[in-house]
């Protein structure tokens, strides 16, 4: 059995056919994708150049995921990550993503547990942090004016706050998010 540890290896030829280093065939970007649901970390190297081109190859997963209706990503929210790659708030952007979906996965995980415990009504950990901390990157990544685009969606049409009660917010935003932080550094120890 393969060491599920390591990455799997994938090669892509000039003919850009990706080949699978472990099974040595020939596989697509949905036997990819299926790697990546069972839990498996992929690499995939350009033969020739010697190239990393994961990146690209997940974003492609994606975009055809996106493209057959299968939608998981809100139009806002594409929209903030293109604007994450022309402003310098973008330096914060992985690290953000990368904590939330850590935090998913741990409150999936417990939930699972509890629901294997039959107690009919699983709460997810952290879930009112995982809010405080959006709504905290909406409000860094949009000048603060995260809250009055969501309230015009509504259709309210309250002016967004004093800039001092968004200062406020943002520092005890950030406190949370530390807190969250060196929850996460214990749980991994």
């Amino acid at each position: 059995m393969a060491d599920d540890k390591k990455p799997l290896l994938i090669k892509r030829y000039a003919s850009r056919r990706l080949y699978n280093t472990e099974t040595s065939d020939y596989v697509t970007l949905e036997d990819i994708a299926g790697f990546i649901r069972d839990g498996r970390e992929v690499q995939i190297i350009d033969l020739k150049s010697g190239d990393d081109l994961t990146r690209q190859y997940l974003l492609q997963i994606i975009a055809e995921h996106e493209s057959r209706g299968e939608n998981v990503l809100p139009v806002n929210v594409l929209s903030d990550l293109v604007r994450t790659y022309t402003n310098q708030t973008g330096s914060m952007v992985p690290q953000f993503l990368q904590m939330s979906f850590d935090m998913l996965r741990d409150g999936q995980s417990k939930m699972v547990e509890n629901m294997a415990k039959a107690n009919p009504i699983p709460t997810m950990p952290g879930f009112e942090a995982l809010q405080a901390q959006q709504e905290a990157f909406l409000k860094a990544m949009t000048g603060g004016l995260a809250g009055a685009w969501t309230g015009a969606e509504r259709g309210d049409t309250k002016a967004p706050a004093a800039a001092t009660e968004e200062d406020e917010d943002l520092d005890v935003i950030k406190k949370q998010l530390s807190e969250l932080q060196d929850k996460l550094t214990k749980m991994s120890k």
